[in-house]
């Protein structure tokens, strides 16, 4: 078939980049614009190159940035667009879009939260994606979906098949999140080297909302779950991936094998439909006693594409109903631009790119 033409909004950030890596030889997508921010118009994608563990391709990278502004988007042909804008850009310019008929798929959190949004991890809520056909501009071809903040992603990758399987009300984290999650130039180095800041702006507050909507019941809207997350948010000096410590208060007896079981065999609707940024596995669970680290297992996933899209969980253990354990995701790959793209692969794989 041929590739549905898309843009990336804020190509030349942290997150644009990502989803540049992962565009450019996508078998379902070709890049049809690039869009930045005005400082960056004229400029060509090579000259703000920064991720060293992608490689970028030359005709790619020779690609003149354009400005961020919805006729680019129609001009260009583009039938979906990639957002990596900071919130208070993309609050208007993704509406804007979507009314202009682009299928806008954003890692902002500007419209997370609204009701006739989609908040999509696909393996966990794949059936949310139908929310977009309640919006008004869905009538003239263009719609709005939105992936969680990075951190809530990995914990509701492990949160749902738990759900299924085991009776609980509440989960408690703490994250250790990485410096890339603030976005480049990220941190300054003096507040990081030899530290840890143990506040991240609105982080608590978004891990257990979002975390409702993610593992809510679709009904005319979302119906929240009722499950509680309770979060303790820290920024440690490691580049990539957030480590994050989870301890769940279980209604019953469980054994830790019971729970390594019920992660491991984890499948969802990507799996099922083989999408190409989807890991084999979504969920792999390690049993050495130092595991998941950031070094060893941010690149978690199988094949190529989807290394860094599978959640890594380790040291599980469970104490008088106490179910502990560590998560580990990649934050601008599953919690970031490749969340957004397997957004994308499962709404062209129900026909909503058509």
């Amino acid at each position: 078939m041929s590739k549905i033409p898309v843009a990336v909004l804020g190509a030349t950030g942290n997150i644009g980049q990502r989803f540049v890596s992962l565009l450019q030889d996508h078998p379902f997508f070709e890049i049809a614009a690039l869009c930045s921010s005005e400082g960056k118009v004229g400029g060509r994608l090579a000259d703000f190159w920064r991720l060293d563990d992608a490689a970028l391709d030359a005709d790619v990278g020779a690609r003149e940035i354009e400005p961020l502004d919805a006729r680019v988007l129609a001009r260009s042909g583009a039938v979906a667009a990639f957002s990596a804008l900071p919130p208070e850009v993309a609050d208007g310019l993704e509406a804007e879009a979507a009314r202009a008929g682009a299928k806008v798929f954003s890692n902002a959190s500007s419209h997370r939260m609204e009701d006739d949004v989609p908040l999509l991890v696909p393996e966990v809520n794949p059936d949310h994606l139908r929310l977009v056909e309640r919006q008004a501009t869905f009538a003239r071809g263009g719609f709005l979906t939105t992936n969680p903040n990075c951190s809530v992603t990995g914990l509701a990758l492990v949160l749902k098949p738990l759900a299924d399987a085991f009776d609980f009300s509440e989960a408690h984290v703490s994250t250790y999140q990485a410096l890339s999650g603030a976005g480049y130039p990220g941190v300054p180095s003096l507040d990081i080297l030899a530290n840890v800041v143990p506040f991240i702006e609105s982080e608590e507050e978004k891990m257990r909302q979002e975390a409702k909507k993610i593992l809510g019941t679709l009904r005319e809207t979302v119906v929240p779950s009722p499950l509680d997350v309770w979060a303790n948010c820290a920024r440690v000096p490691v580049r990539e991936a957030h480590l994050e410590a989870v301890s769940i208060p279980l209604q019953e007896p469980v054994e830790a094998e019971d729970v390594a079981r019920a992660l491991a065999s984890f499948r969802g609707e990507p799996q099922r439909r083989r999408l190409p940024t989807a890991p084999r596995q979504p969920i792999l669970v390690r049993s050495e006693r130092n595991r998941p680290q950031p070094l060893l297992d941010l690149n978690a996933g199988e094949p190529a594409r989807a290394r860094g899209m599978a959640a890594t969980v380790g040291r599980i253990r469970v104490t008088d109903r106490n179910l502990r354990f560590f998560v580990l995701s990649h934050n601008t790959l599953r919690g970031g631009a490749g969340g957004s793209v397997l957004n994308a692969e499962l709404a062209a794989r129900r026909g909503y790119l058509a």
